[in-house]
C-alpha cells in the first residue's frame, strides 16, 4: 500500500483523476462516495446508478456533491461527467458503455444484477472492481476468464474480509513462509438470525436489514471464505468451516485449534471462528527453515511449527479507493482466482421448507449460506446461496438440510445460471447443471 500512496500522489499531480462510477445507493455506496469525494485527490466519482433515485441522491448530497444532474440517455450522462457535473442514473448500462467512466465499483450484493452490468462493462473496456461477494464467490472464476478476454481486471475489494486475508497472506508469503491457515473473525454467529431480529441493529447503524442478516447467519462470510480459498487454492476442512465455534484465547496460540499433518495434507485451509479479541483477519504459516525458526522465536513468534500473523480490524469504505488505485494504475487485481472454483457456498435450509414455497434471497428468511469444497458442490448437485431468490421447491426440505438443483425449478433466463454451468463446463468439465438448465429453457 506504500506504493499505492506515491501512485496516487502522482495520479493527482497530473490532474486526470480515475473516473469512477459506483452500483448501488445503500449503506456502503455512501460510505464509498463520500471517502472518494473528500479524501482521494486522484479520483472523481463522476456518476452513481441506483434504482431509487432517491437514494442516489441521497449519497451525493451526503458526500457534498450538490445539483446532480439525473442522466436518462448516454448523451446525458456523458455530457455531464464531460462537465465535471455528478449525475445518477436508474439506467445501469449508461455507466457500463460510457467512455467516460474509467472504473465500475459494485456495491449491490446481487449475483444476477451484478453479471449483466459486468460483462458489459468488460465490452467497453471497463475494470470493475466488487464489493459484491456474492458475486464473486458464485461466478468469479468464469468471470475472470472473461475480463481476460477483454484485457480488463476483475477485482475484489482492499478493507473487506477478502481483500484484507490476501493482503496479509500475499505479505506473509513474501516473509519466505508456508501459509496453511487464512482466517476470519466473527462476532456472533446464528444460523437462525432473519431481517426481523436483525431490524433493530441495521436501523442503528442505518444499514439493509438483509445484508445485516447474511453477516449474522453466516452466509456473508462463507462468500468471503470462499473468494479467499478460489485465490489461494485453499478447502475448507469440512462444509461449514467451524460453524461457529468459539476462540477467546491469544490469536498468537490459535495454532492449537489446527492439525498441523491435516493442513499440509489438504494444501491449507480456510476457516473462521467467533469472538477473538482484538482480531479481525489472521494467517497462519510454518517455515521450512530451522534458522529462520531459530529467528522468529526470538522475535515473539513462538516456536512454531504455525506462526500466527493477525490484523486487528478492517475499515471496507475506507480502504476499497486503494484496490481502485491498485487496478487503474498498478493493473493489480487483489484476490484473483487461481482457475476454476475450489470452495463455493451452498443453500442450507434455515426453517423446514414446504414444496411449492418460492425460496426468498440470500438474508432473509428462507435459507443461509455454507462453505463447501467444489468436488462436493458439483457431486451433490447443491443449490448456490447466492442464486436462491425465485426458486419454486419440488419437495419438502428439512431444516438444516442442503437443498441441490433437484429440490428446485429455476426461474427462466437467468445468466448467471448460465454462467455457472460455464464455469463448471470450462474448469471441471461438468456439464450436468448445463443440461438443467436446458431442460428447464
Amino acid at each position: 500500500m506504500i506504493i499505492v500512496d506515491k501512485a496516487l500522489e502522482a495520479r493527482a499531480e497530473q490532474g486526470k483523476p480515475i473516473k469512477v462510477a459506483i452500483l448501488g445507493g445503500g449503506f456502503m455506496a455512501q460510505g464509498l462516495t463520500n471517502q472518494i469525494v473528500n479524501s482521494v485527490p486522484a479520483m472523481k466519482m463522476v456518476a452513481i446508478y441506483s434504482r431509487k433515485p432517491q437514494k442516489a441522491l441521497h449519497v451525493l448530497n451526503y458526500s457534498g456533491l450538490e445539483n446532480p444532474i439525473e442522466a436518462v440517455t448516454q448523451s446525458q450522462l456523458d455530457d455531464a461527467i464531460r462537465a465535471g457535473k455528478p449525475a445518477f442514473t436508474q439506467n445501469v448500462m449508461l455507466l457500463a458503455r460510457s467512455e467516460h467512466v474509467d472504473l465500475i465499483v459494485d456495491t449491490t450484493g446481487s449475483v444476477e444484477f451484478g453479471a449483466h452490468v459486468v460483462l458489459e462493462a468488460f465490452k467497453h473496456g471497463k475494470d470493475v472492481v466488487l464489493l459484491n461477494a456474492e458475486l464473486d464467490a458464485t461466478i468469479g472464476p468464469i468471470l475472470q476468464t472473461y475480463a481476460d478476454k477483454h484485457g480488463v481486471i476483475l477485482s475484489a475489494c482492499d478493507g473487506d474480509e477478502p481483500g484484507l486475508q490476501m493482503n496479509l497472506y500475499r505479505w506473509v508469503k513474501g516473509l519466505g513462509l508456508t501459509p496453511r491457515v487464512v482466517g476470519n473473525i466473527k462476532g456472533l454467529q446464528d444460523p437462525y438470525r432473519n431481517p426481523s431480529t436483525q431490524k433493530d441493529f441495521a436501523e442503528k447503524w442505518g444499514q439493509n436489514p438483509a445484508m445485516v442478516t447474511s453477516f449474522a447467519d453466516g452466509s456473508k462470510i462463507s462468500f468471503e471464505q470462499a473468494i479467499v480459498a478460489n485465490a489461494t487454492g485453499m478447502l475448507v476442512k469440512s462444509r461449514g468451516m467451524s460453524r461457529g465455534a468459539e476462540y477467546k484465547d491469544d490469536v498468537m496460540k490459535i495454532g492449537k485449534l489446527y492439525d498441523i499433518e491435516e493442513l499440509r495434507r489438504l494444501g491449507g485451509i480456510v476457516d473462521y471462528v467467533v469472538g477473538t479479541p482484538f482480531t479481525k483477519v489472521y494467517c497462519l504459516a510454518e517455515h521450512p527453515d530451522p534458522k529462520q525458526q531459530h529467528y522468529l522465536n526470538l522475535y515473539k513468534m513462538g516456536e512454531g511449527p504455525l506462526y500466527s500473523f493477525f490484523l486487528p480490524y478492517h475499515l471496507v469504505h475506507f480502504e476499497v479507493p486503494n484496490a481502485i488505485a491498485r487496478v487503474a494504475l498498478l493493473r493489480d487485481s487483489v484476490a484473483k482466482p487461481l482457475g476454476g472454483p475450489v470452495v463455493e457456498v451452498c443453500a442450507v435450509a434455515k426453517r423446514d421448507l414446504k414444496a411449492g414455497e418460492v425460496l426468498d434471497d440470500y438474508g432473509m428468511y428462507m435459507t443461509y449460506g455454507e462453505a463447501v469444497n467444489t468436488d462436493e458442490m458439483s457431486n451433490g448437485r447443491y443449490l448456490p446461496e447466492g442464486l436462491v431468490e425465485g426458486c419454486k421447491l419440488s419437495r419438502n426440505i428439512a431444516k438444516d438440510a442442503v437443498l441441490t438443483y433437484d429440490d428446485v425449478e429455476l426461474p427462466q433466463g437467468r445468466l448467471a445460471d448460465q454462467l455457472r454451468a460455464q464455469q463448471y463446463r470450462h474448469f471441471r468439465g461438468d456439464t450436468w447443471l448445463e443440461q438443467k438448465i436446458k431442460s428447464r429453457n
